[in-house]
């Protein structure tokens, strides 16, 4: 028992020592290799801790091998575009010039639902105030607010605004989303309504959304093909 409480010291203070020489990041920021280097190294260090007939170095050893591959991936990182796109890939830019691009969505295997909602965490409930949002290599969404929401706000001017609340979506990539439109006390015509009045066909639509106010978000889809 005393064997396995100092073994269980030896290999916590030797991954505490990896994880603390692979630099301070939260773990949403961490990058792909970093991410798999850090699950590897704990995997690693819970064989040797659990069974003490494999000899303690055996279990030390590769946590070092991967620390030193670790570290020189990150110096590659910091000294090659190359390298640094291979290894943790690029940005992709989800809405551009306030237009969701639906092709670099669906390649990110990103939903709408998902997109809606890290708008919301970031501070934009409303759609139309964002210029362009940005998928991050770190996994998190950054978002450029469009110009006229930035100067001043009505707050400022105390100027009274009426709250817009959650954009619900009515439609995506050609479909009812028919639990949406029955919470809002709504039918499948009420929307057809809407589509009308917008000259739009349901199969032509890639994203509807409606605010509390009645106010309307509405994309068609890309041709097949555009960029």
């Amino acid at each position: 028992m005393g064997a396995i409480f100092i073994r269980a010291l030896i290999l916590y203070a030797v991954v505490l020592i990896a994880i603390r020489l692979m630099g301070k990041r939260e773990v949403g920021q961490l990058q792909p290799f970093e991410l798999v280097v850090t699950i590897m190294i704990a995997d690693l260090a819970s064989v040797p801790m659990q069974d003490i007939g494999i000899p303690l170095i055996q279990g030390i050893v590769p946590i070092l091998a991967l620390l030193v591959g670790q570290l020189v991936l990150s110096f590659l990182n910091l000294k090659s575009g190359l390298i640094r796109r291979l290894i943790s890939g690029k940005p992709t830019v989800l809405i551009a010039n306030g237009k969701i691009m639906e092709e670099r969505l669906r390649s990110q295997k990103y939903t709408i639902d998902g997109l809606l909602e890290e708008l919301r965490v970031a501070g934009y409930p409303d759609i139309r105030d964002v210029e362009y949002a940005v998928l991050e290599v770190s996994g998190e969404v950054s978002v450029i607010p469009k110009a006229h929401t930035t100067p001043v706000s009505k707050s400022d001017m105390n100027i009274p605004s009426n709250n817009v609340g959650f954009q619900i979506p009515l439609v995506i990539d050609g479909s009812f989303v028919d639990n949406n439109i029955q919470e809002l006390g709504m039918k499948r015509e009420d929307v057809g309504k809407i589509l009308k009045e917008n000259q739009a066909k349901l199969e032509e639509v890639f994203l509807l959304l409606r605010d509390e106010t009645g106010e309307i978000y509405m994309q068609k889809k890309e041709a097949r093909g555009g960029k």
